[in-house]
């Protein structure tokens, strides 16, 4: 008949969909997530700037300043870009490649990855595990919000990973003070004088609304009756039953600021714990 299979080829066709179907929950269940994640770049240097947003001075002289440090102690930061991190997370990408490229020495754990991700306008400082005592997450992301999203937003990506490393070299090396006072002073409001005027509003009508409740109460009180519902009270004559006034008034206030963390990342292994900090432009 028409439109049949014989057995035969029918057996073939359900192994073949079979198989095809296992092949799909293989790939789905049993790879893992990052077989289908973003590729990691080769480590090429201390600065891998595949993204090609660093001009060749500011990179020479990083490729300088990060080997001298390194040379200096045994901390190691390296500085990557990418254009795209390709629909992934920076968070687990940035891990993925710390661990790969293995950074810092292996039982110190010391490593510090700067990545920057220009298509995607984020960018992740990566601290290894041994460091995250000493570069916190406060103290990534005081450098990610005061030198690098400024800059960025500016078209300066030289310039800001410039000023991150300097910050991170200093910090490093036990002198967090000036990052954190700086930090402190950029938070600080400035004067906006739409407060100011918002604040003389709301002062005269409080006066208005509370005396003309002070003047309801107090001339009965302590004012000359001169007749009925009229006082004199202070050289002035009231007659507050001719008056009504009604109303409330009530304010709420949010403290605002920033609060740091580790973009949030959990878990670790390797030569990182995840610590560090992300940010966006």
């Amino acid at each position: 008949m028409r439109g049949r299979w014989p057995a035969g080829q029918r057996g073939v066709r359900r192994n073949a969909n079979l198989n095809f179907l296992a092949l799909v929950f293989f790939l789905l269940f049993v790879l893992p997530p990052t077989a289908f994640a973003a590729e990691l770049p080769a480590l090429t240097g201390r600065v891998v700037d595949n993204a090609g947003i660093i001009d060749a001075a500011t990179r020479a002289a990083l490729t300088q300043k990060l080997a001298d440090f390194e040379t200096k102690g045994s901390d190691q930061i390296v500085v990557a870009t990418i254009p795209s991190l390709d629909g992934e997370e920076i968070e687990p990408y940035a891990n993925r490649l710390f661990r790969f490229w293995k950074l810092g020495q292996a039982k110190e754990n010391n490593g510090v990855l700067l990545l920057v991700a220009p298509n995607d306008r984020k960018m992740r400082i990566e601290v290894g595990y041994g460091l995250e005592g000493t570069l916190t997450d406060l103290h990534t992301k005081l450098i990610i919000e005061n030198d690098m999203v400024p800059a960025f937003r500016a078209g300066d990506f030289s310039g800001g990973i410039s000023r991150a490393v300097d910050d991170m070299v200093m910090v490093l090396e036990g002198n967090p003070e000036e990052l954190e006072a700086r930090g402190k002073r950029n938070q600080q409001a400035p004067f906006n004088s739409d407060d100011l005027f918002f604040a003389i509003f709301i002062s005269i009508w409080a006066i208005i609304f509370f005396g003309s409740i002070a003047a309801s109460i107090l001339p009965p009180i302590f004012g000359q009756k001169l007749g009925p519902g009229r006082y004199r009270w202070l050289g002035m004559t009231f007659e507050p039953g001719r008056r009504s006034s009604s109303g409330g008034w009530s304010s709420g206030s949010s403290g605002g600021g920033w609060s740091s963390g580790g973009g949030g990342f959990s878990g670790g292994g390797g030569s990182s714990g995840g610590g560090g900090s992300s940010g966006s432009w």
